[in-house]
């Protein structure tokens, strides 16, 4: 009777020992960190511009030894930073994870939201009220999320920006933390739907205070000035200024400009910013052991300098020039110590961008090139007056990110047919300048798989609870913008067609024309690691990256 116990035993041990060794072998077979990149308005031909200037560690490490998706696209609009970030993290579009834009109008309430606002939650690290931030608006979940799930939890996922969207939707709904940058103090901060108090870590990090040492400098050219041959002269029109400057020239003396310009916050339109990001994703790598066993982490890292440097001097300044000089050094460190520490073999690294950014319109017309700019509230003012006209009543509650929202309680007392005035609005706003087309709320809702890929992007950014009855599409290289720096969120190449570079982990050496869309990144990574795709995904698989 002994002799069965112990052969009972021997044999659930040898069963307890033989599944330990299959699921590490299982991880083991799997990157140990993976590392999400985010360049935020980063146009795919800036990689070609200024490929020459570039130093062989940084963006051209990841060009010449990964694999380069040269025809990665968004499949919707509006191309702005928070949907972008949801996008490639959920393999969904607007339509269904429901970030339609940075903030939207709420038809419930009558007022605008902002995208990761949350008042149920408060700041960590601050006094500030820029902690009161959450994924709660973001209806689906997060590749960062089903790996979470996958493993129990045991999965570490961090995220990690200047912006509170760029860091807080990219982690997803259980992410260990997220964290950004508070402009009003010069620190990194959280909320407490991730925490109660910053690791310690983190305050030893904000205690080094190194937004004043970056803010200490002037910011000059990495480069003597007369290199910079793949931008037009320093000294322009079309380029925006700081606060205290008469000229949009360098050098740019931060220590006296900064608190005209709101402080800890003018780091933003500078690349020191995005070294600021290198330098806080650098301490999580070391400080949370990220990569360093057998189970995979995520650490998404949004850079956003690049974002608001091309608000302020548009696409062909120096200063946007310089912040990607600069930043490719800053990638060069941050893949050096990966390299060092993890290992190439064992990250996979992704880098892409949440949109692109158009030329500045001024600039064009100056060339002689059809551009332009158009004025929401005029176009508002201009259907307003339209209606009243017609039916006794503007009708119109908002417009707002190129939507028309209407009070469907005065359409139902004054007994009006939606579709009927839904159509007269657009119809008449296809006749004003700069407008391209405008899509009802009907013409919407049947347009899957339709011909018209401005209709068919409205499409795949329309969400039933959130968007408005009339969508209105510019003409190309017409902005919703000052006659400085520029801005994105259009249907056209210029914001939809971004840089995707794939390096590390069994990614092969190779490049594809091959049409890929940003909602195929979440699906290629969960199919790398044998896992659920995000509930939301609309993306697939890309094919061939592997070895």
């Amino acid at each position: 009777m002994e002799t069965i116990k112990t052969s009972k035993l021997n044999q659930v041990i040898a069963l307890f020992i033989g599944s330990i060794f299959f699921i590490t072998s299982a991880y083991a077979q799997k990157p140990k960190l993976i590392i999400g990149i985010v360049v935020d308005q980063m146009r795919v031909d800036y990689l070609y511009r200024y490929q020459s200037k570039f130093g062989e560690g940084g963006f051209k490490r990841l060009m010449n030894n990964g694999f380069f998706n040269k025809n990665a696209n968004y499949n919707y609009v509006l191309t702005y930073t928070a949907p972008g970030h949801a996008s490639i993290y959920t393999g969904s579009t607007p339509r269904f994870h429901g970030i339609i834009s940075n903030d939207w109008y709420d038809k419930r309430n009558g007022k605008n939201v902002y995208c990761t606002q949350d008042d149920n939650v408060q700041t960590v690290g601050s006094n500030s009220e820029a902690g009161k931030m959450s994924p709660r608006n973001m209806m689906t979940n997060t590749i960062g999320d089903e790996l979470r799930l996958a493993t129990n939890l045991k999965s570490k996922v961090i995220g990690i920006s200047q912006k509170d969207r760029s860091s807080i939707l990219p982690a997803g709904h259980i992410a260990n933390a997220a964290y950004w940058f508070d402009g009003d103090n010069g620190i990194f901060i959280s909320s407490t739907f991730y925490m109660k108090q910053l690791p310690a870590w983190v305050t030893s990090f904000n205690e080094k205070k190194l937004a004043d040492k970056y803010l200490s400098q002037d910011w000059t050219t990495l480069l003597p000035l007369a290199s910079y041959t793949e931008s037009i002269a320093d000294d322009n029109p079309y380029e925006g200024l700081f606060k205290g400057e008469t000229k949009p020239v360098f050098p740019h003396k931060l220590a006296e400009l900064k608190e005209k310009n709101k402080g800890y916050n003018i780091i933003r339109s500078t690349p020191f910013g995005n070294s600021l990001t290198k330098d806080f994703a650098l301490e999580a790598l070391k400080n949370e052991d990220l990569g360093k066993d057998d189970i995979t982490d995520f650490l998404t890292v949004s850079f956003s300098s690049t974002d608001y440097v091309g608000h302020k001097y548009g696409i062909n300044a120096v200063e946007t020039e310089d912040t990607y000089l600069r930043l490719d050094k800053d990638l060069e460190e941050l893949l050096n110590y990966v390299e060092k520490n993890i290992g190439k073999e064992n990250v996979l690294i992704f880098l892409t961008a949440d949109h692109g950014g158009a030329h500045n319109a001024a600039y064009l017309e100056s060339l002689r090139m059809p551009a332009g700019y158009v004025q929401p509230k005029v176009i508002a003012d201009s259907v307003k007056n339209y209606m009243k006209k017609i039916y006794g009543d503007t009708l119109v509650l908002s417009y707002t990110n190129q939507q028309f929202f209407l009070d469907h309680k005065a359409l139902t007392n004054k007994k009006l047919n939606l579709r009927e005035v839904t159509e007269k609005i657009a119809l008449y706003t296809q006749q004003l300048d700069g407008v391209a087309n405008a899509y009802t709320v009907f013409d919407i809702r049947n347009a899957s798989g339709s011909n018209d890929i401005a209709l068919s992007r409205i499409y795949m950014g329309y969400n039933d609870k959130r968007s408005g009855d009339v969508a209105v599409n510019y003409l190309p290289a017409y902005l919703d913008f000052h006659k400085t720096g520029t801005t994105h969120g259009a249907t056209y190449t210029y914001d939809t067609h971004i840089p995707l570079l794939w390096y590390g982990w069994k990614i092969k050496v190779g490049e594809s024309y091959e049409s890929v869309n940003i909602t195929d990144i979440a699906p290629t990574v969960a199919s790398f690691l044998d896992i659920a795709f995000p509930n939301g995904c609309v993306g697939k698989p890309i094919l061939n990256l592997t070895k």
